[in-house]
């Protein structure tokens, strides 16, 4: 992680309050009191297309389906494969069968 962020201590505290939230309900709450919902929108894309990376979807029908540009997604595809691996940590932590994605919820509404 960069010296800038290790040696930010309010941002060190926020980590710790973020994890110690005990459930989606108080995670929830808690992030839609610290965000705007533009903010959380963009959280919510971001963790989308990385999401849909993971799964090798090309990343100009992620663009299709998300709407996300091509130099967002490559950034994105960038923190998913070198980043620092939390991305990684939580789509295994999560498991396949938890990716909600607007193709596989498209795919569900057809089948």
């Amino acid at each position: 992680m960069e010296d800038a962020l290790e040696r930010n201590r309010a941002l060190w505290t926020l980590f710790a309050a973020a994890a110690s939230l005990q459930d989606r309900e108080e995670c929830a709450r808690f992030f839609r009191d610290l965000c705007t919902l533009s903010e959380l929108e963009a959280m919510a894309e971001r963790w989308e297309v990385a999401q849909m990376v993971a799964q090798e979807i090309p990343y100009r029908k992620i663009h299709e389906l998300t709407g996300v540009s091509s130099a967002t997604i490559t950034r994105i595809a960038h923190w998913v494969n070198h980043g620092e691996g939390g991305y990684r940590l939580m789509l295994k932590r999560m498991g396949p069968d938890s990716v909600q994605t607007r193709e596989k919820k498209g795919k569900s509404v057809q089948a």
